[in-house]
């Protein structure tokens, strides 16, 4: 039986029922080597010899699949129909020549499939070829880049730029893009404009709404109603004058069915229709491929096999009929630039069944059905519209308004499906219109001025970033979703809703590269990169040819950077961004004159956590600090920067606020090797942390506070702020589990409350809960454990009563009644369970066992003289 490996065992699983036993199907799971993150991995010195060694957790697999090419000499390698997909094919194929599985006389052949069915399955087998080198080589020349930038940039970045992660080849490129486009936003000024829209009723009195375009016989331009003034003015020349419809045109349109998916613009729509990042949308189309339901996930190609289009017409017109099939199938053109990747679109396997059919779990069932619909109309005939334009005007040709709507004759593919839209505006297009008349005469029923302003351009969503990764020509389909997580995983941006914004140290990440390795995180230069591999790949470039040109100037850039200072690339990013963090000031005055001292320059400064902040040089005579940013007045008051913000001091301590992973909290004094962790406290949410002051911060900073022992038994009790807010505590201490919590109505209760209220509130809590919380009464005594000490005592249980001693709890049997019960019954049940609990064992004798000498000391003589006495 040949021994078949694919990727996953989910594949496998799916190829062994269509193959049945006359074959051996096993997973590698995924890539089984890969280059050690070491020095000397890619030898630069010899041919870019690569030094490649099995993962830890695939050395099982490598050895499951040698220990079944020793039963069965014939190897099929059938993973992914892509580079990556081939390189695995490879690694597979060069590790068992090493470890001798793979012999002289051993068959080894390549098979690919677009999709996991039958009949693709068995056309493969039919149709084996060896391993293709050019995709092999494309791959070596892609992962040897990625492994030399990475491995020689970041150690640039760790040394002169603290708090900086990494860089990568792609990483850092779509990390530019989104920190310029933040860049773009912050230096963006938006302008005032107002419209006019004016209500108008035909002569039956159906409404629709129209806006100005002519204002005393001129065009207008967006900004010609600069003002509320100007716009009172169009809004009563509207209602001074009788208007009339000048002209009704309608004028027939189509739009044409969007092409079907290929992998980027699977995650665009995936992203704007149910708010799926890249990764998530490609490991659930990975489940539905390897589950047999869609053809190959990971593709630049938008074309379709003929079979799949003749069953994609088909089953338009079972569903929705002839006249929704156009007459010709349609054809798109491939994008794809080799034919590496060029694969067919991404699609379902069988036309006819949609997602309710397949009966999926909810993720998979959306992105199916998303698939199954764009895939269909695809092929579906065009919606036929008539678009509407009405001119309406005043007898002196001094106001024109307009209006247009838009019906649709006939929805064709808008039956099915829509394409998605990015940062949707309103499109008066969309409206419907009344039956309207030239000549007719309208009623303004109500003219109305909106204010408008200009805005900045919106940040990328994921499906925007991989949309213009795809225009810029950086990355490939089966990297943009790791490069999008990457740059998030690495903290250089986060997502808040589905924008992506850069964080401080992704900033100053790009403005160090920008700065010093600007060639390296140029989109020509990317692309151009991109497109030599691609070259690689068809076999029409040499991949060691790529790697010396590329290592050539890189190496001699990283060398540039060895005798940089820390101040001096501070000082230079400082330069860099001296335009977006230190704009010119009104009154012409320095902008980087500290505003506090008078004295000190501003300057960018990097915290240890990997953020930055604006502080001055004239630190530690003066403390200013704000935000890193360009300078805003009114956040500048309340920001705490990455250092914390100095509230004050109190007995020779600072007292900072800072942001943490967690939330605000206030500390005592500094992180040092004396004080490795400083008193701490977290800021209520109720408390502002950047409108905190040092008293108040000094009142958490004395949490836990004590209110005294408790009346009744002695026992502390303890205000507190916790995690579900304040509350009462009685217990020995309040790092103690169990005893007695009760809730404070407000958080001035924590420093006001006094014994009399937190006995009451206690005594509610315990009420409360039926007794639950107070310390369980024995209903029955019987002494002190014989040997070690401590009360033993019958408890009455949830599940019957047991007996108790220290922290053992003994079940006592049902044929026995706790009256009956001995001691000498209660210590063998005792053991019995001690038995089955080492830990208990091992710990509870111990701490009795102090207390418990003495007595049992004096039994021990009493014992040797009546042994003497028998003697």
């Amino acid at each position: 039986m040949p021994v078949v490996v694919v990727e996953s065992p989910a594949k496998a699983k799916t190829i062994n029922k269509y193959l049945g036993d006359n074959f051996t199907v096993l997973a590698s799971y995924g890539h089984v080597r890969d280059l050690p993150a070491k020095d000397g991995s890619v030898d630069t010195e010899n041919e870019f010899d690569m030094k490649w060694e099995i993962a830890s957790d695939s050395k099982k697999h490598v050895k499951a699949i040698a220990d079944a090419l020793a039963k069965d000499n014939e190897l099929i390698l059938a993973t992914d129909p892509d580079r990556e997909g081939e390189a695995i094919s490879w690694h597979l194929q060069e590790a068992l020549t090493k470890r001798k599985s793979i012999k002289k006389d051993t068959p080894v052949s390549r098979v690919v499939f677009n999709q996991i069915t039958k009949k693709a399955v068995t056309d493969a087998m039919a149709n084996p070829r060896q391993v293709d080198m050019p995709l092999v080589e494309a791959y070596l020349a892609r992962r040897a880049l990625d492994y030399l930038v990475g491995f020689n940039l970041s150690p640039v970045l760790w040394r002169k730029l603290p708090g900086a992660k990494s860089a990568g080849r792609v990483q850092s490129v779509t990390l530019r893009i989104i920190v310029e486009r933040e860049m773009e936003i912050e230096a963006f000024r938006n302008r005032e404009y107002w419209s006019v829209k004016a209500l108008m009723a035909t002569p039956r009195g159906q409404e629709f709404e129209a806006r100005l375009v002519t204002l005393a016989g001129k065009k207008l331009d967006r900004f010609d109603l600069s003002n509320a003034t100007q716009a009172e003015m169009a809004v009563q020349a509207i209602t001074s004058r009788a208007l009339t419809v000048t002209s009704v045109e309608a004028k027939p349109a189509s739009r044409n069915p969007s092409a079907p998916f290929m992998t980027s613009t699977l995650q665009q729509e995936a992203s704007r229709k149910f708010g799926m990042g890249a990764r998530q949308t490609m490991s659930t189309a990975q489940r539905l491929y390897e589950a047999g339901h869609i053809t190959y996930m990971r593709t630049d190609g938008i074309d379709m096999a003929p079979e799949a289009v003749t069953m994609a017409r088909d089953a338009i017109k079972d569903r929705y009929g002839a006249e929704y099939v156009p007459d010709a199938p349609r054809i798109y053109k491939n994008k794809a630039k080799n034919a590496q990747e060029a694969h067919e679109c991404v699609r379902p396997t069988d036309m006819t069944k949609d997602a309710p059919s397949l009966k999926l779990e909810s993720d998979q069932a959306k992105l199916y059905d998303l698939i199954w619909k764009r895939t269909l109309a695809c092929q579906m005939e065009s919606a036929r519209l008539e678009r509407t334009t009405v001119e309406i005007g005043s007898k002196d040709e001094q106001v024109g308004l307009r209006a247009t709507g838009q019906v649709v004759l006939f929805d064709g593919f808008l039956r099915v499906y829509e394409e998605g839209r990015d940062d949707v505006v309103a499109d008066d297009d969309d409206n419907r219109l009344p039956q309207i008349t030239q000549g007719d005469a309208m009623d303004k029923r109500s003219v109305t001025p909106e204010q408008h302003f200009t805005q900045p351009p919106p940040r990328y969503t994921e499906a925007t970033l991989v949309k213009r990764m795809e225009e810029l020509g950086i990355g490939r389909p089966s990297t943009y979703a790791s490069i999008v997580t990457t740059i998030q995983d690495r903290e250089y941006v986060r997502k808040d809703g589905n924008r992506l914004i850069p964080e401080d140290k992704g900033r100053l990440v790009t403005a160090f590269l920008e700065n010093y390795f600007r060639k390296y995180v140029g989109y020509g230069f990317t692309a151009d990169l991109e497109d030599q591999l691609d070259k690689v790949s068809a076999a029409d470039a040499d991949y060691k040819d790529v790697l010396k040109r590329f290592w050539r100037d890189f190496s001699a850039a990283i060398a540039e950077t060895a005798d940089l200072r820390i101040t001096e690339v501070l000082e230079k990013i400082n330069e860099v961004l001296e335009p977006h963090l230190f704009p010119p000031l009104e009154d012409g005055g320095d902008p980087r004159l500290c505003p506090n001292c008078e004295v000190g320059r501003l300057s960018m400064r990097t915290a240890r956590s990997g953020g930055a902040f604006i502080g001055c040089s004239n630190y530690p005579e003066c403390r200013y600090t704000r935000p890193f940013g360009p300078p805003d007045p009114e956040a500048e008051a309340s920001a705490i920067p990455p250092d914390g913000k100095l509230l004050g001091e109190d007995g020779g301590d600072e007292i900072r606020v800072f942001k943490g992973r967690f939330g605000p909290y206030v500390q005592r004094g500094a992180v040092t090797e004396e004080n490795k962790k400083p008193a701490r406290q977290s800021v209520p949410k109720d408390w502002p942390a950047e409108e905190l002051e040092l008293e108040r911060a000094l009142m958490l900073l004395s949490l836990p506070r004590e209110i005294g022992p408790h009346p009744e038994d002695g026992i502390m009790v303890w205000s507190n702020i916790g995690r579900y807010g304040p509350y009462l505590k009685h217990a020995e201490n309040t790092s103690e589990r169990g005893g007695t919590n009760a809730n404070l109505e407000s958080l001035d209760e924590v420093f006001t409350v006094g014994m009399n209220r937190a006995v009451q509130l206690l005594a509610e809590k315990v009420a409360s809960r039926g007794g639950r919380g107070k310390a369980a009464k024995p209903i029955r005594e019987m002494g002190d454990h014989p040997d070690l000490g401590g009360a033993v005592n019958i408890m009455e249980g949830k599940y019957g009563p047991y007996v108790k001693w220290e922290k053992v709890n003994a079940t006592i049997p049902n044929e026995v009644e706790p009256a009956d019960l001995t001691m000498e019954r209660a210590v063998e049940l005792i053991e019995e369970k001690l038995a089955k609990s080492p830990a208990k064992r091992k710990a509870a004798p111990k701490k009795k066992a102090a207390p418990t000498k003495k007595p049992v000391a004096k039994k021990k003589p009493a014992a040797k003289k009546v042994a003497a006495e028998k003697e």
